[in-house]
């Protein structure tokens, strides 16, 4: 997107990475890429994030019913692959996800947390298999179910969500912060101005409310939205009254929320490529998401 205020989201806009591997993935194919075996670090659009410049590049279909669809199922199943970057698959259908046995009412679970809606037991085996701070993965996985029930044919999955939770801040835990256990990110992670230097200029929107600069806006949060896109998206996933961009429920459900106002049916390979590079057009960035969605599909 050219136009700064139609950006979804913020990236990681300062000179910190995420924490934890994340290797390009197999499955997004650039025609165009840089030299081999370099590694420069590329310029960023308007919300924050890294972008290519001048790259002619093409995204092969993906397994994103893989990528979308989360690997909530309990027990045994077939580990989803994502295709070759030549190949042309057509995406399966998503798996349930395990939500965690009623104990309220229809009224009641209305305001009940996302974090409570997944299976416990789930959270913390899954967690630990795939080195995932557990509050964190309440939040993916809590955003994933409620979404699947407001809307149905999205098909996002976890995986989606926690994959661009490593990408973006390392789950909440960049330059030292941690995930409380009210999902609350301490410190607050606040990405680089948006000043224009190797970034698109994005003046201040919110008076420094967010990101505390009243004349540049920053990417914030555990997810690292901007707060143009935030006024917009916010959502309230802890259902405390309030949407908080550092509340990693809020975060997660803002985040589901927007990927399915983007893509609509993220099985499609097409159309989880369209809503990833919405967060973020770089193919880099899209490949690193994809890599980490596939990864962790694959875990039981």
């Amino acid at each position: 997107m050219t136009d700064p205020s139609s950006q979804h989201f913020g990236g990681l806009a300062g000179p910190a990475e995420p924490t934890g591997p994340v290797e390009p993935a197999k499955s997004v194919e650039a025609v165009e890429s840089a030299a081999a075996g370099a590694n420069p670090r590329p310029p960023q659009n308007a919300a924050g994030r890294r972008m290519w410049p001048a790259l002619t590049t093409t995204l092969a279909l993906l397994g994103a019913g893989s990528l979308a669809a989360a690997a909530l199922v309990p027990g045994p199943v077939s580990a989803p692959v994502a295709p070759s970057p030549t190949a042309t698959t057509q995406a399966p259908v998503p798996p349930q996800t395990p939500a965690a046995m009623p104990s309220a009412s229809p009224v009641e679970a209305r305001d009940m947390s996302i974090a409570e809606l997944a299976d416990p037991a789930w959270v913390s085996r899954i967690a630990a298999a795939g080195d995932i701070p557990e509050r964190a993965l309440y939040a993916y996985a809590g955003a994933a179910i409620e979404v699947s029930k407001t809307n149905p044919t999205c098909g996002l999955g976890w995986n989606t969500l926690a994959a661009i939770g490593l990408t973006e801040t390392g789950h909440g835990t960049m330059n030292g912060a941690a995930v409380g256990p009210d999902g609350t990110v301490t410190p607050v992670i606040i990405g680089a101005p948006l000043d224009g230097n190797g970034t698109d200029r994005v003046p201040d929107t919110d008076g420094g409310t967010l990101d505390g600069d009243v004349t540049w806006d920053h990417a914030v949060g555990p997810m690292q939205f901007i707060p143009s896109t935030w006024a917009k998206t916010a959502r309230d996933g802890n259902r405390d009254g309030q949407s908080d961009i550092n509340q990693f429920d809020d975060a997660a459900l803002a985040a589901a929320t927007h990927l399915c106002e983007v893509g609509g049916d993220l099985t499609k390979s097409q159309n989880w490529i369209a809503a990833i590079s919405a967060y973020n057009p770089s193919v880099e960035y899209n490949n690193r998401v994809a890599e980490a969605a596939n990864r962790y599909a694959a875990l039981r």
